[in-house]
């Protein structure tokens, strides 16, 4: 059984998204926050595996919300749900240790999808969405003369192939077209993926991603 908070200032909408998970076997509906300090508490109170967390609440705000998550140490992975499929704000919160993004239209399947993954440790985020994100987040990265990957101790403890296939993470390709391209299976593709999260210290594939840029292993286009 998943176990789900809603966090969301918008009782209706917050209705709606326990309609549709209680609808579900294999989903529960733990409890409800109108704000950013309630989604905190009541994340240290239940342990749900997974917040459903709006950006723009009252008070503490979805993206520092989700900072406060992450760094108490919960085990606990936030799927972004906003209004926009750019919001300004969503690439802040995939910083901040967001595991997904989704828009509010989504189709309900596909939000009950976002969940069950988020959920098994995977990222919500289409590979190309991904890129498109991360774009317009790296322009605000600091300017560090002289970076370099090799100097970065996350990268140091890749192998070759690693590296590899990070930086391509890192641009935005998936493991089908990863497997495709460097002539690897997809299961052997996967076995990397874990080890690079492991070695790196990165929750999920979109952490990976932010990784590769801000260890400039991938630059703007």
């Amino acid at each position: 059984m998943t176990t789900v908070l809603l966090a969301d200032d918008q009782p209706m909408q917050r209705f709606g998204f326990r309609m549709l998970l209680e609808s579900q076997d294999d989903m529960t509906v733990v409890g409800e926050a109108a704000t950013g300090t309630e989604a905190v508490h009541l994340v240290a109170r239940h342990h749900p595996d997974v917040v459903l967390m709006d950006i723009r609440m009252p008070g503490l705000d979805g993206i520092e919300a989700t900072r406060h998550i992450i760094a108490s140490g919960a085990r606990t992975r936030i799927l972004i749900v906003t209004t926009f499929d750019l919001d300004e704000y969503a690439y802040d919160g995939l910083r901040a240790g967001a595991s997904g993004f989704l828009v509010k239209d989504a189709l309900p399947e596909e939000l009950l999808a976002g969940i069950r993954a988020v959920a098994a440790g995977d990222a919500v985020v289409a590979p190309t969405l991904t890129r498109r994100l991360l774009d317009a987040y790296v322009h605000h990265l600091p300017v560090v003369p002289g970076a370099r990957p090799a100097s970065d101790p996350r990268i140091t403890a890749l192998t070759e192939r690693e590296r590899e296939i990070l930086t391509v993470i890192g641009q935005g390709w998936s493991n089908t077209e990863i497997a495709a391209r460097l002539h690897l299976a997809e299961s052997t593709v996967k076995t990397h993926v874990t080890r690079i999260l492991a070695k790196t210290g990165a929750r999920d594939r979109v952490q990976a991603v932010i990784l590769a840029y801000d260890t400039r292993l991938v630059t703007p286009m």
